[in-house]
């Protein structure tokens, strides 16, 4: 298995060019598993060392793997060419364009072998006499078009990512040749069918005919000869150099070029020779500075023109990849400007554009690459995910679509379509489009895991356990994909419980009460299985759980109850959306959302009648008692065992806790929700953070950027002057910040004045002069004058590339005891506002207290943070609930730019959350008790398995 150090290092010595290093990195790497990739990578580097019969046999190895690798074929015939055995290479480069040109999915890289074919073949019919003078020959520079190794990606785009989740284009970028030396990696994309053109560059000096072209003043080298003996000298040494440009000997012609201009300093074609050697030796800078001087030497040299746009690309493009996005946009605008031509000029700088936050124009960029070329499917795709990441569905579906009239076998396309059809709740559509990807390129891990998930989603649980299997049977190269099959293995568990469950009642799937505690914790931070397998039971096998891996036919059957129900979850859950860039609407959490808060207000309700009974019949009710609740996961698996008979006396059923003499507890109401959302999307680890481990501090914490580098993180950066000022105002209060574990003061009187006048992470790390963190403080409702600890905000240097400007919300056993006392002293407030003389009260002006207790309750709920994933939709959720059982409908949507979480995060206290929220929520109220009317949800899908088959079948929408 190879380590992300390694894959760091690696990257290191190629950046370098220490080829030998890589070289002794990447035999290790081999030594342990045979990766055609890195067979390939060596070849690479081998080529750089001029080590050419090293490079055949890696290239031989490489193609006894895969008779269809293009790469191999690229690497092999330009390693025959430099040992001079022109007709071998010629017949590598055919042979492996007629094995692939009938079914090869990677278009560029075959038109790359096709065009090495064309080359190959003209240079044999000048050789054979076609031209006289050699010296015209000589003049063109035969690029060796050596292939970068694939699989170089974004976060995702996010990204992915995150994030999740962005893909760094393809592209035939207008450098991206011989000597692009980026290599596979734990940060590389998750796009496997990311090839890249190569330029076939030519140095035809001052040749008129250029797209630039100038006019007719152009004095080719060839006439040059026949001026003066000092000219023909300069022209031979010039045709030296070229030919040890044409050897890859880019050192040697750079001397070459060198003498040259030493006697000639205007020489232009000199210094377009001397320019392209740098390029491919990727020192563009100084290749930029020799294409501008021949320019100016000869304005009409349309070949430095060209050059020096594609090394102004070609620089951009490495600043993109090393994420100095500012200097991409500089560079790849400089580029276009002289270049309007250059298509992947055009998608890089789109993409750019969209890191740095410049929406509009990354939009404009794209746009024009496309308009350059309809069928560039790289821009297309894109575009696509550009749009997903505004949360602009319509719009990203259109855009594959188009990439799939271009190429109906594109896999990608398929994978990215699969993957928003996912995040927007359509699992069953986005398991088509995964096989659909799959049959083309069956070794897609990501599509694999992804397509596992979704059947894990909508109960088809045997094909889940097969695809979560060949997950983690395959082979892998990176550390992204390592990561995905331990995952495979944690989901394959929870799949395998989840079916143990299907014909349980739903309060019975209880994953913090019944799974381990280790394995949790190793789920939810992705750590490796080996330690979880050696000291936890196994889930029980599909067979003994569910005989069919699936859920049963009658699960899916929808009576008229069923109907009404999910109808009005429908339309209760659309108000959890966020309408801000980054949130795409997802129909099956909608309807998650809805069923929670449904069951929330039915339970909460007959809890609030149970209290006015007992307070009027003078009963003593004891709120804070909690019952305890015995695991319910038949025997053994991954958790504690527990037998039917203990099951059955310890607790049956919710509605047994509710008709006895105990409330409900703050974390009973939030517990509902939470399995909700767990079966909502089970990719998701929605646990309570509390019970990852049987220590006290499980060291769990959440942390959201804002600022990654230079990248402006699409959902949280309208956020950052806020979450700015509110890291300014904490500073000048407290006069001191952390510096990793240790106070640093700042106290100075002018330098907390400059601090006030800050506008930007950059000019306040300036100021402190370290990577720093401070901690937002909650007044306490509970204890007067008490204050509860907050999020953390901290700003973080990453080289010279910008800040990381990111909140972290840490988990600690004093901090979990205060906001528990916290939550249960609002949910006793909120008892006791409604359940007073106003209980049932239609006139909604006169329930201020209770409207208010449910916000307060929520604002401390989004500070805690106790969920590893979820909590904002959780409690968003609840917030739903608890005003229905108060009789009171919410009409109306989140407005456009809120997110109520970041509201509480970055309030102080409690009052001026509520102020900002009731702003817009208290007069969307309406008085309601059309939910007295809705069946029970407890009872209407009372299994499990009905619970997964509410939240997977959408004929309703």
């Amino acid at each position: 298995m190879t380590s992300s150090g390694e894959r760091l290092e690696l990257v290191k010595l190629c950046s370098s060019r220490n080829w030998s290093k890589a070289i002794r990195i990447l035999d290790s790497v081999l030594s342990r598993s045979c990766s055609i990739q890195d067979l390939c990578n060596r070849a690479f580097c081998y080529s750089q060392l001029e080590l050419h019969k090293h490079v055949i046999k890696d290239c031989d190895r490489a193609l006894m793997l895969d008779p269809a690798l293009l790469q191999a074929y690229i690497l092999k015939g330009n390693a025959f060419s430099a040992l001079g055995r022109k007709e071998d290479a010629l017949h590598v480069w055919e042979e492996g364009y007629t094995k692939n040109v009938y079914e090869s999915t990677d278009i560029k890289q075959l038109l790359i072998l096709e065009e090495l074919v064309e080359s190959a073949k003209q240079n044999s019919a000048l050789a054979n006499g076609s031209y006289s003078n050699e010296f015209s020959n000589a003049v063109k520079i035969e690029a060796e078009a050596e292939v970068v190794p694939t699989d170089c990606k974004s976060d995702a785009i996010d990204c992915s990512d995150a994030v999740t989740c962005k893909l760094v284009p393809g592209g035939d970028s207008a450098l991206d040749s011989p000597n692009n030396t980026i290599l596979s990696t734990d940060t590389e994309s998750k796009s496997p069918s990311k090839a890249r053109d190569s330029s076939d560059i030519c140095i035809q000096p001052c040749d008129a005919a250029e797209k630039y072209g100038r006019s007719d003043e152009t004095t080719k080298v060839s006439n040059k000869m026949f001026v003066a003996g000092n000219t023909i000298n300069l022209d031979i040494r010039l045709s030296r150099g070229i030919a040890q440009v044409n050897k890859g000997k880019y050192g040697e012609a750079i001397s070459i070029f060198d003498r040259v201009l030493n006697e000639n300093p205007k020489y232009a074609e000199a210094l377009i020779g001397r320019g392209t050697a740098y390029a491919f030796k990727r020192e563009l800078e100084a290749a930029i500075d020799d294409f501008t001087m021949a320019i100016k030497c000869n304005s009409s040299a349309g070949e430095a023109w060209k050059r020096r746009g594609q090394a102004r690309a070609a620089l951009g493009i490495v600043c993109f990849k090393f994420k100095d996005y500012h200097a991409a946009v500089e560079d790849l605008s400089s580029c276009v400007k002289c270049d309007a031509e250059n298509k992947s000029a055009y998608t890089y700088l789109g993409l750019a554009l969209f890191h740095i936050g410049e929406n509009c124009q990354a939009e404009v960029a794209l746009l024009k690459s496309i308009k350059l070329d309809k069928s560039y499917i790289e821009a297309w795709t894109h575009l696509a995910q550009f749009y997903q990441d505004l949360a602009n569905p319509e719009k990203a579906l259109q855009c594959l679509e188009q990439v799939l009239l271009v190429d109906e076998r594109f896999a990608k396309a398929y994978h990215l379509r699969g993957l928003l059809y996912q995040m927007m709740g359509q699992h069953r559509a986005a398991i088509k489009d995964f096989s659909l990807g799959l049959s083309i390129d069956s070794s897609n891990i990501e599509s694999l895991y992804l397509r596992a998930s979704c059947y894990h989603a909508i109960g088809e649980y045997r094909d889940a356990v097969k695809d979560y299997d060949l997950v983690m049977d395959l082979e892998n190269g990176s550390m992204d994909k390592f990561v995905l099959q331990c995952l495979a293995f944690y989901q394959k568990e929870i799949t395998l419980y989840t079916a143990s469950k299907a014909s349980s009642e739903f309060c019975w799937f209880d994953i913090d009460g019944d799974v381990d505690p280790l394995f949790k914790e190793y789920w939810c931070k992705k750590l490796h299985p080996k330690f979880v397998c050696e000291r936890v039971f196994r889930q029980p096998t599909l067979r003994d759980s569910l005989k069919k891996g699936r859920l049963k036919k009658q699960e899916f059957s929808f009576t008229k109850q069923k109907t009404c129900l999910l109808q009005a979850a429908d339309l209760i859950g659309q108000k959890i959306q966020y309408n801000c860039p980054g949130f795409l609407p997802n129909k099956r959490q909608y309807r998650m959302a809805g069923l929670a808060a449904i069951e929330i207000a039915q339970k909460v309700g007959k809890a609030w009648r149970s209290l006015r009974n007992a307070s009027r019949s003078g009963r003593k009710v004891r709120r804070r008692e909690r019952p305890l609740v015995q695991s319910h996961n038949r025997g053994g698996v991954c958790c504690s065992t527990s037998s039917l008979s203990e099951i059955s006396a310890s607790y049956s059923s919710s509605e047994d806790k509710i008709s006895s003499n105990r409330s409900f507890s703050w974390r009973d109401i939030y517990s509902i929700a939470v399995r909700w959302r767990l079966i909502s999307e089970p990719c998701d680890p929605v646990v309570w953070i509390d019970k990852l481990s049987e220590e006290a501090d499980t060291g769990f914490s959440h942390q959201t950027p804002i600022l990654q580098g230079q990248a402006k993180i699409v959902r949280y950066f309208p956020m950052n002057l806020r979450t700015l000022d509110v890291a300014k105002s904490i500073i000048r209060d407290l006069k001191y910040v952390h510096v990793d574990d240790k106070i640093f003061h700042v106290s100075e009187a002018n330098t907390l004045e400059k601090i006030a006048h800050v506008e930007s992470c950059s000019d306040l790390y300036g100021i402190v002069g370290k990577s720093f963190w401070v901690a937002t403080m909650c007044d306490s409702a509970a204890f007067e004058g008490k204050q509860l600890d907050g999020t953390q905000i901290s700003i973080r240097r990453m080289g010279n590339k910008g800040f990381d400007f990111t909140i972290q919300t840490p988990s600690s056993s004093s901090r979990w005891e205060d906001y528990d006392t916290e939550m249960e002293a609002a949910w006793e407030e909120l008892c006791t506002a409604y359940c007073d003389e106003l209980y049932g009260s239609n006139d909604l002006s006169l329930l201020e207290n209770v409207k208010d207790a449910i916000l307060r309750m929520t604002y401390y709920w989004l500070n805690f943070k106790p969920l590893t994933r979820g909590s904002a939709v959780v409690g968003l959720t609840v917030m739903l609930g608890l005003f229905i059982a108060t009789n009171m409908e919410v009409t109306a949507s989140i407005p456009p730019g809120v997110q109520v979480d970041w509201e509480a995060l970055l309030s102080p206290n409690p009052q001026l959350f509520i102020n900002t929220i009731k702003t817009w929520l208290y007069p969307s109220l309406r008085y309601s008790v059309a939910w007295k009317e809705y069946p029970d949800v407890a009872s209407t899908f009372s299994t499990t398995g009905s619970a997964v088959s509410a939240l997977s079948n959408y004929f309703l929408s």
